[in-house]
C-alpha cells in the first residue's frame, strides 16, 4: 500500500482515506467538501465522525473508536489517533494508518515532512486508540 500525503495541515485523515481509497488526495478533498469536511474547520483535529463520514463515501465501513491495548491486538487496517494532546477546542490528534499484509506490520504517516512515510518506529508512536476499517 503506498501512502498519500497531506498537503493541508489538518489533512492527515483526508490523506488516510485517499490511501486507502488509492485515490488523489485532491479527489478525497473535494468528495469532503460535498460533505461540508473542509480543512479549515478545527473538528478535523477533534472529533471522529468526519473521517467516519469520509470514508462511508467511499463505500469502507468504520466502526467506533477502540482503546489501543498494543501493535499486536490492532486489526489488519486501523486508522489511528497519534500525538493525541489537548488543544484550544478539545481534544486533539495526529490520523495514520496501521497496516498489517504480507510484507509485516507498518504505519503509514501523511506527514508531508518525513523522510519515508512508511513507518515501523513502533516505540516512538503513542496511539491513544483506533478505529477498525475493512477494505477490499
Amino acid at each position: 500500500m503506498n501512502p498519500v500525503v497531506q498537503l493541508d495541515r489538518t489533512g492527515c485523515g483526508i490523506a488516510c482515506v485517499a490511501t486507502l481509497t488509492r485515490k488523489k488526495y485532491a479527489r478525497v478533498k473535494k468528495e469532503a467538501a460535498k460533505l461540508d469536511i473542509v480543512v479549515t474547520d478545527p473538528k478535523l483535529w477533534t472529533d471522529t465522525r468526519q473521517v467516519r463520514r469520509l470514508l462511508a463515501r467511499f463505500n469502507i465501513p468504520a466502526k467506533k473508536e477502540n482503546d489501543f491495548v498494543s501493535w499486536g491486538t490492532l486489526p489488519d487496517r486501523a486508522l489511528l489517533a497519534i500525538k493525541w494532546h489537548r488543544g484550544k477546542s478539545g481534544p486533539a490528534w495526529h490520523w495514520v494508518l496501521f497496516v498489517r499484509d504480507v510484507s509485516g506490520a507498518y504505519v503509514l504517516d501523511p506527514k508531508k515532512t518525513l523522510r519515508t512515510n512508511r513507518r515501523t518506529d513502533f516505540g516512538r508512536m503513542k496511539p491513544m486508540w483506533f478505529v477498525r476499517v475493512k477494505t477490499k
